[in-house]
């Protein structure tokens, strides 16, 4: 049956949808920790980190840290984190795992 096929395709996209996302969410995660270590290793608070960075506060620099409320940091703010504290980009991507991904047409 036609619809059923149907149906039976769109829960597997959901699925790999979903999972994509799970993925990502690591991905963020894996990333803003690392951010937070090599931050705390070079003895700055986030408030110091973020006036180095010419924010206004340090509200993107806690939820990066946290991927809170879905926030995470971008290549511009990775490329000018790594800069402040002297530190390789390389370093924020320690521990990401990549898992093989296809877009499904």
């Amino acid at each position: 049956n036609y619809n059923q096929l149907s149906l039976a395709i769109n829960l597997m996209e959901n699925k790999l949808s979903q999972s994509l996302e799970n993925e990502l969410e690591e991905f963020y995660k894996t990333v803003g920790k690392n951010v937070k270590k090599k931050r705390e290793e070079k003895g700055l608070t986030q408030l110091q980190l973020s006036q180095k960075m010419c924010l206004k506060s340090p509200g993107l620099i806690s939820q990066g840290e946290l991927y809170l409320n879905n926030q995470h940091f971008n290549l511009s703010h990775l490329y000018k984190i790594a800069a402040i504290l002297d530190c390789s980009i390389q370093d924020f991507f320690e521990g990401v795992k990549v898992v093989p991904w296809e877009c499904e047409e």
